[in-house]
């Protein structure tokens, strides 16, 4: 792909996500949905390789749907109460498949379906728009109309997504597709307080999309994204292992990393809202994706590669780590000490 195309799609990324953020009118917002599926198609299909393309066919098809399936809600609002404004949803068949909509924008479950195997035919860069950037506008029409969706079907999807994130997730073997069903549960614990305390959702989806671009850097760096090529990391980059032990062990939420912020918080607010067998459940839940998320960390820095191994071997050239992972790996891990500095925000 040629500089000036990226640099045409990555400005309609930008443009489309811009569009959506700032819009009040639901027109507007599915103009920008629709500008930013049309733009990462090509950056999912450069490789031309048959997943690559199978993977872009999937996405489009699933975004059209979710997109068809938001701007009927929007007119079936709007044909009931005359309100085309994106605060003002108040119709209960309209707010349920705004609902089914955005979760399927998001990949949140039981609409997570594609989300795995379009991460596995993506390259890493673009793996990591899909699982940032391209969730950030419907993440924010989720923010604005959380008073009118029903917290019961939220809670449920959550807990299902969480659940779902972390039992498909343990027998995995390619890290792209981790790191979708990671995506997947963390997509979870944001659904679950979007009800309750939307502000803590962004916070969340802010934390999330810092740390899972320090995983997504990092292995891109490597050149890993296998299990087997990540146990012959350590001898060619030591300091990237580590720096990627510890943003794994962030994302899974432990103390005392910038991962486990999020978790508390929402822990706190179910606590509050009198719902402590779900914030039970779901934090039971969580614990299937720490395997994972152990698993990858074991392989990245404590496993030796075999002798006999069928991979070629790589020359360890000491290059200097990127500054952007070094400051992005201190922000993923370090931030828990100023959660107080953060919460005056929220």
């Amino acid at each position: 792909m040629t500089p000036q195309a990226k640099l045409i799609f990555t400005s309609s990324l930008i443009l489309g996500t811009t569009i959506t953020i700032s819009s009040n009118h639901w027109i507007t917002a599915w103009a920008g949905l629709e500008i930013n599926t049309l733009a990462i198609l090509p950056l999912i299909a450069k490789s031309h390789h048959p997943r690559a393309i199978e993977a872009a066919t999937k996405y489009f098809l699933t975004q059209a749907t979710a997109s068809a399936l938001l701007l009927f809600s929007a007119m079936m609002n709007a044909w009931y109460t005359g309100q085309w404004d994106i605060t003002q949803l108040t119709h209960p068949t309209a707010c349920l498949i705004l609902t089914s909509a955005l979760a399927m924008k998001l990949g949140l479950a039981p609409f997570h379906f594609w989300f795995p195997e379009v991460l596995q035919g993506s390259p890493l860069t673009t793996a990591l728009l899909l699982s940032t950037l391209m969730k950030f506008p419907p993440m924010t029409l989720l923010f604005m109309t959380s008073p009118s969706l029903n917290p019961t079907l939220l809670t449920y999807m959550a807990i299902l997504s969480t659940a779902l994130g972390g039992w498909m997730g343990l027998n995995q073997t390619q890290i792209r597709k981790i790191l979708a069903f990671s995506s997947i549960s963390h997509l979870g614990w944001m659904a679950i307080i979007v009800s309750y305390h939307p502000k803590l959702t962004l916070l969340n989806f802010y934390l999330y999309s810092l740390i899972t671009a320090t995983v997504f850097l990092t292995l891109n760096t490597i050149k890993t994204s296998k299990l087997s090529t990540l146990m012959t990391t350590w001898t060619k980059t030591p300091a990237l292992s580590t720096m990627l032990l510890l943003t794994l062990l962030s994302l899974a939420g432990l103390p005392p990393f910038t991962g486990f912020l999020p978790k508390w918080l929402i822990i706190q607010e179910l606590t509050k809202q009198s719902m402590a067998p779900a914030a039970t459940m779901i934090s039971l839940l969580s614990l299937l994706s720490l395997f994972f998320y152990l698993r990858l960390a074991y392989c990245a820095t404590i496993t030796l590669p075999p002798h006999t191994t069928n991979h070629m071997k790589q020359w360890h050239a000491s290059k200097p780590t990127p500054s952007a992972i070094a400051i992005l790996t201190t922000t993923s891990t370090m931030l828990l000490p100023i959660s107080p500095l953060i919460l005056t925000t929220v």
